[in-house]
C-alpha cells in the first residue's frame, strides 16, 4: 500500500530527527559511524560522516526536486553521474564551496549509496506551461555552425534527456540552475567535462544566449514523457478490448 504524504513526512521527519539527536551525542556514545552511513537515505538526511549541518535534504529538499533556482533536483538523475559529481565536488574539478565540504567528508562508499537513493526517487512530472521557449529550435537543436557552436541536443538530447552517467539531463532542472552553470563552465570552475568540450562551448556564448538557452532547455521534458489527455491513451493490457496479440503500448520519449 503507498503511504500517504504525511506520513511519508512524518517518517521522514522522525528519522532526521533521531539522526540529528545521535550526532549530537558525539564521542559520548558507543554508537559506530556504520549507524550514519547504513543506507542512503539515512545518508540524506543525516549528513553520513558530515552528520546532520550536512544533510542533502536540507537543500535539495525532502524529494529531490531541489528549490527552483539554484539548488538543482538530484531526483531520478544517473547513479553514475551523481557518484562522479560528489567525487569531482571533492577532489575540486568541480568548485563549490557547500558541496565540496559536504563530499569531501563522505566516503566513497557514501558517496555511492546517496548517488542510488537518490536515483531511486521520482523526478518531477512534467508540465507545458506553454513557455515560448518550448516552441523554437535556437541555439539548443541546431547550433550555430560560423562559431563553431554545435546543437546542445546532439549530446543532451531532444528532450533534454540526457545519456546516463556521462551526460546529464537539462529538462525540467531550474533555468536559473542551468545558467549559473554555463557561467561556472566559462570561468572554468567547472573543468570535470571530456576534453573540455563545455568550457569551449559555454566561452562563445553571450549574456543573452546563455539565458535563453538555458530557458529553453529548462521548459524541455527530459526524460519524462509529457502528458496526455485521458482519451488518447492506450487500453490497458489486461483490457477485454486490447489485442494482446498487438504491439506493447510505450510512453513517448
Amino acid at each position: 500500500m503507498v503511504k500517504s504524504t504525511w506520513q511519508q513526512t512524518a517518517r521522514l521527519t522522525l528519522v532526521a530527527a533521531c539522526i540529528g539527536t545521535l550526532a549530537a551525542c558525539g564521542e559520548s556514545t558507543d554508537i559506530s559511524e556504520a549507524q550514519f552511513t547504513r543506507t542512503g537515505e539515512i545518508i540524506a538526511y543525516g549528513g553520513g560522516e558530515g552528520r546532520s549541518a550536512n544533510a542533502c535534504f536540507l537543500c535539495h529538499g525532502r524529494e529531490g526536486h531541489g528549490d527552483g533556482r539554484l539548488v538543482p533536483r538530484l531526483a531520478g538523475l544517473d547513479a553514475g553521474y551523481l557518484r562522479r559529481q560528489l567525487d569531482d565536488y571533492a577532489s575540486g574539478r568541480r568548485r563549490h564551496d557547500a558541496m565540496a565540504q559536504v563530499a569531501g567528508k563522505l566516503a566513497p562508499a557514501s558517496r555511492e549509496k546517496v548517488s542510488r537513493y537518490y536515483a531511486s526517487l521520482t523526478g518531477p512530472a512534467f508540465t507545458d506551461d506553454g513557455n515560448p521557449n518550448s516552441r523554437t529550435g535556437g541555439i539548443y537543436h541546431n547550433g550555430d555552425t560560423r562559431r563553431g557552436l554545435t546543437p546542445c541536443a546532439g549530446c543532451h538530447g531532444s528532450n533534454g534527456e540526457g545519456q546516463g552517467a556521462a551526460i546529464p539531463p537539462l529538462g525540467t532542472q531550474p533555468a536559473a540552475f542551468l545558467e549559473a552553470q554555463l557561467r561556472s563552465w566559462q570561468r572554468g570552475d567547472r573543468q570535470n567535462d571530456p576534453g573540455h568540450v563545455m568550457l569551449k562551448l559555454s566561452r562563445k556564448l553571450s549574456e543573452a544566449e546563455i539565458v535563453s538557452v538555458s530557458a529553453f532547455a529548462a521548459a524541455l521534458s527530459g526524460a519524462y514523457p509529457r502528458p496526455r489527455p485521458a482519451a488518447s491513451l492506450p487500453a490497458r493490457r489486461d483490457d477485454p478490448r486490447n489485442d494482446a496479440s498487438g504491439p506493447r503500448p510505450h510512453a513517448p520519449r
